[in-house]
């Protein structure tokens, strides 16, 4: 009976032995490699960019900036205005943008390229964003960063990041206290003014129609002249003559 006891507890020891080795061996499954980050469902999650999300739909940029995220090197940026950052602009502001517009406000928002905090102390300005051309008077942003502050400048709009809401060296969004208003959008370059048209030279005299006036005005002068003469001798002659008869 001993021994049997002795026998099972062996073949136990055996069968446990034997299975952990087994898992010991086995190789531990990879993690899932983790997808690219969504725009929309980060602002989703902090709760107060309800309007920046609205804005992005409708646009369909949060679905393009998901696809860049997926497939292009280099990381993105984005200063995420809060609702009441919208409120704050004049009545009406958003409804009047065409289509075009409010992409290009969209686009303003987000820079071609990665930027951590400590990034922006060496940024170049102007710097470049999705909206495009950053000459006077289309697109330029400037950053400058003071302290722990960043400061961001449109040529309109004087802005600050309140926060960091997400980074993960792809994808870096932070939240701004002001909607960054573009020149291109807000204060277009009037057209430069049409040149004046020049003034016509006025026609010169034909020397053919000038002469005969010179001429009337010699032949004119002289008839007059011999007239006096032959009024002059016919009074002396009479003069003369009465004085002889006396």
């Amino acid at each position: 009976m001993m021994m049997k006891q002795l026998l099972f507890s062996f073949s136990a020891l055996l069968v446990f032995l034997h299975f952990t080795t087994t898992l010991a061996q086995a190789p531990a499954k990879s993690p899932k490699p983790k997808g690219p980050a969504n725009v929309t469902a980060i602002l989703e999650k902090v709760g107060h960019f309800n309007t920046l999300i609205r804005l992005m739909e409708n646009t369909q940029m949060g679905d393009r900036i998901n696809t860049e995220l997926a497939t292009a090197d280099g990381g993105l940026t984005l200063f995420a205005p809060t609702d009441s950052a919208f409120a704050s602009l004049k009545a009406g502001t958003l409804n009047s943008l065409t289509d075009l517009q409010k992409s290009q406000l969209v686009q303003f928002h987000v820079l071609t390229a990665y930027n951590s905090l400590p990034q922006f102390q060496t940024v170049s300005n102007p710097v470049p964003t999705q909206a495009g051309d950053t000459g006077k008077g289309h697109f330029p942003l400037s950053i400058t960063m003071g302290g722990n502050q960043v400061n961001i400048s449109t040529g309109l709009t004087n802005a600050t990041i309140t926060s960091s809401i997400y980074t993960d060296g792809q994808l870096a969004v932070y939240e701004v206290d002001k909607v960054l208003l573009p020149l291109e959008i807000f204060n277009p370059l009037p057209p430069a003014p049409a040149a004046a048209p020049k003034k016509a030279a006025a026609p010169a005299l034909a020397p053919s129609a000038a002469a005969p006036v010179a001429n009337i005005t010699s032949v004119d002068v002289s008839s007059a002249m011999g007239l006096m003469i032959r009024h002059a001798a016919v009074s002396f002659g009479v003069a003369a003559i009465a004085a002889f008869s006396l």
